[in-house]
């Protein structure tokens, strides 16, 4: 986490401790599948925190974009279901109906045919082809197309000398930071990265951890630069589902834990310190005699957020959290 280091000496980061679920268990699926939900046990909840926080902010409904709401990722994650408008693109340029390049020219002119670049010719039969219900979420798309057409995808380059990590997630960074430059009206951005179930061979210093971390300081740090000042208006959290054991395994790793380390990054922070109460690492203070304790429930972490970034006013936390109680007095102050 090098990269990092910078930008916590400057006060733009902050970390919270012995942060996560306090009633998460150990497997990866259903942990994450709760916090997404904003749950700490619900598993009937079926929309996500994320969504039901766009449907609370104080925006003008005439106002709110099609791209108010993007995942970068394969499959709509469970943070983001719900009835407010959310897009999942695994790539902003394979985003829309157009001929690809390479595209044959018998495919072109199939395209063409239907309007060009192929979208407002598809419009026009999708339009007609399928009844009042799904016209919404037809326009809503290609509304979405029309956006991404004047983005241009391709042609980004990034900012600053940002040097972006190969990869899905250097490249949903460095697309969420095109999607923020190009002012279309984004809310919230989500994006992954995966490799962190280090059960055998972990490493310290150097290893499958490290290298995990590196992608991500760097990662993060790149977005930061790339942004410039921009940066002053953009909030970036980073969450995981568990931690990992306190002790290593007989496989030189370790095994799925409790609670881990939580991330804030960008405009309004309070940074260069570690916040939340620390636990400790005796014995007796261990949960389960194993893992981290957690001292600072998630929902508190993101409610912060919420209220002091997004401004989602105080008595609406329980439209976004509906089976935990948060508010001021429970948030650890990372942000002003």
């Amino acid at each position: 986490l090098g990269d990092l280091h910078e930008l916590f000496g400057a006060g733009e980061l902050a970390v919270v401790h012995a942060c996560g679920n306090p009633g998460g268990n150990r497997s990866h699926f259903e942990s994450q599948d709760l916090m997404e939900s904003g749950t700490a046990t619900d598993r009937k909840l079926a929309t996500g925190w994320l969504n039901r926080m766009i449907g609370t902010c104080p925006e003008d409904a005439a106002s709110r974009s099609a791209l108010r709401a993007v995942a970068l990722t394969s499959q709509m994650p469970r943070s983001l279901h719900g009835p407010e408008e959310a897009l999942a693109l695994a790539d902003l340029g394979r985003f829309g109906v157009g001929p690809a390049p390479g595209t044959g020219r018998r495919e072109r002119g199939m395209a063409e045919s239907m309007g060009g670049s192929g979208a407002s010719g598809f419009e026009q039969l999708y339009a007609s082809a399928v009844g009042d219900a799904l016209h919404g979420a037809s326009r809503d798309g290609f509304a979405a197309m029309d956006l991404l057409r004047q983005v241009n995808p391709r042609d980004y380059r990034p900012a600053h000398g940002a040097d972006y990590p190969g990869g899905a997630f250097g490249r949903s960074l460095r697309q969420v930071a095109q999607l923020i430059k190009a002012d279309v009206g984004l809310e919230v951005a989500f994006v992954e990265i995966g490799g962190w179930d280090t059960h055998a061979n972990q490493g310290g210093a150097t290893g499958a951890l490290a290298t995990r971390l590196t992608e991500l300081g760097r990662g993060l740090a790149s977005f930061h630069r790339d942004l410039g000042a921009k940066m002053s208006g953009v909030l970036v959290l980073t969450m995981s589902e568990f931690g990992r054991t306190v002790r290593q395994n007989g496989n030189r790793g370790t095994d799925h834990g409790h609670g881990t380390a939580f991330f804030a990054l960008g405009g309004g922070v309070r940074g260069g310190r570690v916040l939340g109460e620390w636990p400790g690492l005796a014995e007796d203070r261990l949960y389960q005699g194993r893992d981290l304790a957690i001292t600072t429930d998630y929902r508190d972490f993101f409610a912060e957020a919420c209220v002091r970034h997004m401004g989602v006013p105080d008595t609406a936390l329980d439209r976004v959290f509906p089976t935990h109680r948060t508010g001021p007095a429970r948030f650890r102050g990372y942000l002003g």
